[in-house]
């Protein structure tokens, strides 16, 4: 029988994993800390798990191999060089597993991502290999996640091992990665179409392909941005063989807990839409909507270990948010709320300006403003501007006090970004405006002067 491929979405994340079964035993390639998702899944297709295969030690989310392979009595794969504290099956280099009497797994070592990554390659009539951080779809996994000393080494790892893959593996063979699909495990954006792809397509597509080495070692270190802060937890988290997510439902929070939680500066997080939070949310609260990478920029910016109360229009919103948190370590939030905000509060709700950048143009010229632009780095070197202030989301926390004294219009890319920034602002005190609106389609027809690092005159 062909061998299925079933594969695991986590759009927050830029994430996939994958299920592959013959129609009655199955194996696993890099499971997430929700496992119910793949149990779900198996259960649906009639199949048993049998073997769980991880590509490396992950630094973007916690691992929900060890969990399942307790749960299910499948074999974990995992590098043998990797240092960990639970009992594993160590793969290495070239080492064959069977799964069933019809899927036959070969380990391919591909570092880069990390020194001791692993892929696996699917053998047969219809090849696959599951490429992890390594290959990704017209881009590479980004080799500074291991620290700055290790990062130009890596890079050259990267460089040869996606060489290997092309080398010994057929065009027709499917690419499989764990990572590229808005994940900032991604060395660049892969663009274009992230649905499939083969090894004789990234021949075509992927720079890695057509560069020499130099070329390509320069111009991944020179694309790495800023990668989110909660990273550096995740690899100690997922080498101690973490549990399975702990998704029962947390404390309810009444009007005096959520006032209480507040004065102890504790974060309480507005799960709404942004444009529900301007219409009106408790003073002191901040927006991470659900309807944007949640998980990935509420534990980058929030101090690690602060308790989290979460405010959701629904239980189901609010499930939802404690799904994702689990995914990056974030186990249990301290508490939760759902309705609306005059629920939640005896004080008057608060509300925030929102506008556009013609909003913007038109309000430059009748008064001086501060224009935030909390996009990341890359973004801010393309186009910018003229005469804004750089400050990245992720650094809004801690550099907070090099804001300028007086109002503060603050922007994005789209809106998101902006409503997180805007809502950390607030509640420092200032007077606050959220551009929400689109930079690359109207920040230059509302004739606002853009700059960029390669042109001071014109972007």
């Amino acid at each position: 029988m062909a061998t299925t491929i079933i594969s695991i979405e986590t759009p927050s994340l830029g994430d996939r994993t994958y299920l592959a079964h013959d129609g009655e035993v199955a194996f696993v390639v890099d499971p997430q800390r929700d496992i119910d998702r793949v149990l779900d899944a198996a259960a649906q297709a009639g199949v048993r798990i049998t073997h769980v295969f991880e590509t490396h030690i992950h630094n973007d989310y916690v691992t929900g191999g060890f969990a399942l392979a307790q749960a299910t009595g499948a074999g974990y794969y995992v590098n043998g060089e990797d240092e960990v504290s639970f009992e594993r099956t160590p793969i290495r280099d070239g080492d064959v597993v069977e799964v069933g009497p019809t899927m036959r797994v070969r380990a391919m070592l591909t570092p880069g991502h990390t020194f001791t990554h692993l892929s696996y390659v699917l053998e047969g009539p219809e090849p696959a290999v599951f490429s992890g951080g390594s290959l990704l779809f017209g881009s590479t996994g980004r080799p500074d996640l291991l620290g700055e000393e290790h990062t130009h080494d890596l890079a050259r790892h990267q460089y040869s091992s996606a060489r290997r893959l092309a080398a010994e593996l057929s065009d027709d063979t499917k690419v499989m990665p764990t990572h590229g699909f808005g994940s900032f495990c991604a060395a660049t954006s892969a663009g274009g179409d992230t649905t499939a792809s083969t090894i004789g397509r990234e021949k075509l597509i992927n720079p890695v392909m057509s560069q020499d080495e130099e070329d390509f070692v320069a111009d991944t270190l020179a694309g790495l941005d800023a990668y989110p802060a909660y990273y550096v937890h995740m690899g100690p988290a997922n080498a101690a063989g973490p549990s399975a997510a702990d998704l029962s439902e947390p404390e309810r929070a009444d009007k005096q807990q959520i006032r209480r939680r507040l004065e102890d500066g504790e974060w309480l997080v507005d799960l709404r839409t942004r444009t529900a939070f301007a219409t009106g949310h408790v003073p002191g609260t901040f927006n991470f909507g659900l309807d944007g990478q949640f998980a990935t920029y509420l534990g980058w910016l929030i101090p690690w270990g602060t308790p989290i109360t979460l405010l959701g229009e629904s239980a189901e919103q609010v499930a939802e948010a404690q799904r994702e948190l689990s995914r990056i370590g974030i186990d249990r939030p301290a508490a939760a709320a759902t309705g609306r905000p005059e629920e939640w509060t005896d004080s008057p709700l608060a509300t925030l300006t929102t506008a556009s950048f013609a909003d913007l143009a038109q309000v430059r010229h009748h008064r001086p403003v501060t224009v935030l632009d909390v996009r990341r780095s890359s973004e801010w070197r393309t186009a910018h501007i003229d005469g804004a202030v750089h400050l990245p989301i992720h650094d809004i926390v801690t550099r907070m006090d090099e804001l300028p004294q007086g109002e503060v219009w603050v922007h994005c890319a789209s809106g998101y970004r902006a409503s997180i920034a805007a809502s950390l602002v607030a509640a420092s005190g200032r007077r606050v405006v959220t551009i929400d609106d689109s930079f690359d389609l109207s920040a230059r027809s509302a004739g606002l002067p853009l700059v960029s690092e390669t042109d001071p005159v014109s972007a």
